[in-house]
């Protein structure tokens, strides 16, 4: 299996991102279509995004992250953030893309401050309740991956 390529853009992007987002999977997938699990948020992290008119807000926690849970991972991909003791929240500004789906997230900012001012590309999709959001990265060793995260609407 590998992850799945979001379909060509459709709607008012801009309008339909809007609301608030609950993380039902976020998925990392090589080239080859191999599976790798992110170091710093683990399989399965939970996840909450915003979006107003001109805002967002996005955090992400390891599903089982502790008071004791050791080392302090620490790295930051191409065209990504940087997630601490496996926590990240960053907020900022965006624009929208419509001819191609992307979305520029400038982060205003972050538990990570060398985040801060960075400008990372999504390519997203919406439909109805379900938000797909798909982006190019790295592994901390430089592995090329595509992270594709699904969320469903709270509101």
């Amino acid at each position: 299996m590998s992850s799945p390529v979001v379909a060509a853009p459709s709607g008012s992007l801009t309008t339909d991102i809007r609301g608030i987002w609950w993380l039902l999977t976020r998925q990392d997938w090589t080239k080859d279509g191999q599976k790798r699990i992110d170091p710093t948020l683990g399989a399965e992290p939970f996840g909450i995004l915003s979006y107003s008119g001109t805002h967002f807000a996005a955090q992400f926690m390891k599903r089982d992250r502790t008071e004791d849970a050791g080392e302090q991972v620490f790295y930051s991909g191409q065209n990504n953030t940087s997630a601490v003791g496996g926590y990240d929240a960053y907020f900022g500004t965006y624009e929208v893309d419509e001819q191609t789906g992307k979305v520029a997230h400038t982060l205003i900012g972050s538990i990570t401050p060398s985040n801060i001012g960075m400008t990372v590309s999504r390519d997203m999709r919406a439909e109805g309740d379900k938000l797909v959001i798909q982006l190019e990265t790295t592994r901390p060793d430089g592995e090329p991956i595509t992270r594709t995260l699904t969320w469903k609407r709270l509101s």
